[in-house]
């Protein structure tokens, strides 16, 4: 089996989101040339989840370069029962964003790439705050990786029941 076999494979169990799409220029001599940057998430809504940047001439290229970039750079992330395990924070450049265990049933509680990301995770229940100024959405989702990237499971120490001899 080919490696792009495997790859095609794989891909048909991640969901993608276009997060952003930017057409960007480049002056040269002649003039200015036009190239679209798409940023995309994707996820399993099992734990993995991944954010990519990519540029193409037209759009449709660009997002096909991101996903592929996305797939290369996943992150596991520790669910425990439908939320992560314990309060985080992370920044990434300047964004900041702060991610709060929820009980079962108070539902994803963010805001824009934060949620998209904790989404295609596969976390269900969240409290999270963009506390930085950006209103950038890569930057925003980028932040919200490194804050998913520093979760602990939390591993239950189960201690060996001692016989009382007498």
């Amino acid at each position: 089996m080919a490696r792009n076999d495997f790859i095609k494979k794989e891909d048909k169990d991640f969901e993608e989101k276009l997060l952003d799409l930017r057409r960007v220029t480049r002056v040269v001599a002649g003039g200015k040339r036009f190239s679209f940057r798409a940023t995309v998430v994707v996820g399993n809504r099992q734990g993995k989840v991944g954010v990519g940047v990519a540029k193409g001439k037209d759009v449709s290229r660009a997002i096909q370069k991101a996903k592929s970039v996305g797939l290369k750079l996943l992150i596991t992330v520790p669910i425990i029962e439908t939320t992560i395990p314990h309060e985080v924070k992370a920044k990434y450049c300047a964004s900041k964003v702060i991610l709060k265990p929820a009980k079962k049933g108070h539902g994803l509680v963010a805001g824009g790439p934060v949620r998209v990301v904790c989404d295609l995770a596969g976390i269900q229940n969240l409290s999270a705050k963009i506390l930085g100024r950006t209103p950038n959405k890569l930057n925003n989702a980028r932040a919200t990786l490194k804050a998913l990237a520093k979760l602990k499971p939390i591993i239950k120490k189960v201690e060996p029941a001692i016989k009382k001899e007498k």
